[in-house]
């Protein structure tokens, strides 16, 4: 019987084609994963800062609007921070900046923090070093 005996398992060398094929298609596939779970960390430190901005803008705007408009007098302008800032050397200090807004711009001028209107509040919360921020208009009586 010169027949060809059917084979019965994986040769040598089939095993190790396998074993270099895992081990390279391996490499990408763990980097893919790495940056996958970098990603989620970073997602979850945005996350964190949104709700931290949310937060801190919805308890400006309940002060009173009065309060506001005292403490945007005296920060001077749209790029001075307002003394509702976080105090300077604060782990991720909230700033916060006010300052009386042109809604129409009567003045035309084009610039909405000159001819400021009466009743209108330009309000901003930044967390220092972040890249993101909030900002609203605030009315008086609202």
């Amino acid at each position: 019987m010169n027949r060809l005996r059917q084979q019965l398992g994986l040769t040598l060398v089939e095993v190790l084609v396998t074993v270099v094929l895992f081990a390279v298609l391996l490499v990408p596939a763990i980097s893919a994963l790495q940056t996958g779970i970098v990603g989620a960390g970073v997602h979850a430190d945005v996350a964190a800062n949104h709700y931290r901005l949310t937060s801190a803008l919805e308890e400006l705007l309940a002060e009173p609007f009065t309060d506001l408009a005292d403490a945007a007098t005296a920060a001077g302008g749209p790029t001075a921070l307002s003394s509702y800032s976080e105090a300077a050397g604060t782990p991720g200090r909230l700033l916060v900046y006010l300052a009386f807004y042109d809604g129409d711009n009567a003045d035309s001028d084009d610039d909405s923090f000159t001819g400021g209107d009466d009743g209108l509040l330009w309000v901003r919360v930044q967390i220092e070093g972040a890249p993101s921020s909030l900002e609203t208009i605030r009315a008086r009586g609202y």
